[in-house]
């Protein structure tokens, strides 16, 4: 479990650490249009894409450190079935690392599932 929970938040980490920090230009071409169209919606208003890499690496580092993961587990979520669906339906380039995105959140949140017991009682 800490080898698949350390794997996630690395991933995460240099996910965000590369886009907040500018590390390689934004990319120009795109497979196809709706590609392209989501790309540019992503980064439209100027405040989204900040906020979603800052997510993400405040996820990964739980991820890492080992602290906080099963609220990271909850917070990434939306992400990563963010990211699924996209590399499913627009873009299949980068679908394995998608499906291990989903599977290892799906793992770590298993590991940890007696910490959800308040969240998903009914009261």
């Amino acid at each position: 479990m800490i080898i698949v929970r350390t794997l996630m938040g690395l991933l995460f980490i240099f996910a965000s650490v590369v886009v907040l920090f500018n590390l390689f230009p934004p990319p120009t071409e795109f497979p196809n249009e709706i590609a392209r169209k989501f790309n540019e919606g992503i980064f439209a208003p100027p405040y989204f894409i900040t906020l979603l890499k800052i997510t993400e690496l405040l996820c990964g580092i739980a991820f890492v450190v080992g602290r906080y993961v099963p609220l990271a587990t909850v917070v990434i979520a939306p992400i990563i079935i963010n990211i699924f669906m996209y590399h499913a339906l627009v873009d299949r380039s980068g679908l394995p690392v998608a499906i291990f995105l989903v599977a290892a959140n799906i793992f770590v949140a298993y590991c940890y599932r007696d910490h959800y017991k308040g969240l998903l009682a009914a009261k």
